[in-house]
């Protein structure tokens, strides 16, 4: 899993398109906009990330619902989403992909267990979302939402 050949492939298909890039990451914890910002030449077509790693800091940078959260958690869907209108509507870009989920060790449950977590991609067109289970120890569970991600976006073009 080469994360910079996969943040080349995005940064060379949203400049083809003059589409501008942010993040809003929870369990990665900036992961992504490191990944993205290592690049030279990536200030071309990335705007900001978000690092909302607590649910107020989710519902005051990104806007996410209150309810959203109480309803469904931290970790889903809805909140993922959110996140993802969130970044654009926050930030001069035109698409985002946000990520939240349960790196571990601690905090899964049944529901919920390590290592799950769901990736939302927003585009001028669509938004949409994945839920994965990876496997591993915290820094791998992390790495490979931070792949998914990045793949997502080349997915999503």
């Amino acid at each position: 899993m080469d994360l910079e050949a996969i943040v080349q492939e995005v940064g060379a298909q949203l400049m083809a398109q003059e589409a501008v890039l942010a993040t809003a990451e929870s369990c990665t914890g900036g992961w992504v906009a490191q990944t993205v910002t290592s690049l030279a030449g990536s200030s071309n077509w990335f705007d900001a990330g978000f690092v909302t790693y607590s649910n107020r800091a989710k519902e005051r940078m990104l806007g996410v619902q209150a309810q959203t959260l109480i309803d469904h958690g931290a970790v889903s869907e809805a909140v993922v989403l959110q996140m993802a209108q969130g970044a654009c509507a926050n930030s001069n870009a035109t698409y985002s992909v946000a990520i939240s989920g349960v790196a571990g060790p601690g905090g899964g449950s049944d529901e919920k267990p390590v290592g799950t977590v769901w990736i939302a991609w927003m585009t001028p067109e669509q938004t949409s979302a994945k839920k994965f289970l990876f496997d591993g120890d915290r820094k791998s569970v992390r790495k490979q939402a931070v792949a998914e991600a990045l793949q997502g976006l080349l997915k999503t073009n």
